[in-house]
């Protein structure tokens, strides 16, 4: 089994890269996270992987952060949770976000991502709820019941995080400001937001 590869990324989408080591091409299926870290990177970076084989071919899927990769580990191991369907949950809810949703049992966020339905977004719930630890990111991004405070939410943290803050700090200084006020603004949260960090 292949653990990590490390090398050039040579070629690069939202949803493979290619990466060269040795003198040898690797084409990798990627997350959109695992995209933008890559992008991010300059020169020679390390790709941690998971290998699947089938009989007709060998795929390998890359990751940078090892709980991403622990996470698509978690998701393909749920029954009709295949590595593709995995792959685009990740794409869809970033890691902490994803593990919020499992630890509080919403499984209507999990049933917007693309052909997942009712059923699979049950059960990636019930198969994974004891799997994964609450920590105090996963707490703070409990869902809301209101559908525009996580829009809007989203579309701060968005903003946020293209301007170069760190994620998960991001995710605390918003989590006060739309505590204080859900039905804040998506500028004025922001304008909020770059105030505390």
């Amino acid at each position: 089994m292949l653990e990590y590869i490390k090398g050039i990324a040579t070629e690069i989408t939202p949803t493979y890269a290619v990466i060269e080591a040795n003198s040898i091409g690797y084409l990798i299926n990627i997350s959109i996270a695992t995209f933008e870290e890559i992008q991010r990177s300059a020169g020679e970076l390390k790709v941690l992987l998971h290998e699947v084989i089938r009989e007709d071919a060998h795929v390998l899927y890359g990751f940078v952060r090892p709980e991403e990769r622990e996470m698509f580990r978690l998701l393909i191991g749920v029954s009709g949770v295949g590595p593709g369907t995995a792959i685009l949950i990740l794409s869809s809810i970033p890691v902490v976000d994803l593990q919020a949703v499992i630890v509080s049992g919403d499984h209507s966020r999990l049933k917007n991502v693309k052909g997942i339905g009712v059923k699979t977004a049950q059960r990636i719930i019930v198969d994974l709820k004891d799997k994964i630890k609450p920590t105090d990111a996963t707490l703070s991004l409990q869902p809301d019941a209101s559908s525009t405070y996580s829009e809007v939410y989203e579309e701060s943290l968005a903003a946020l995080t293209a301007l170069g803050f760190v994620r998960q700090q991001s995710q605390k200084v918003l989590k006060r400001i739309f505590d204080a006020d859900p039905a804040i603004k998506v500028e004025v949260a922001i304008k909020k937001a770059l105030s505390m960090m």
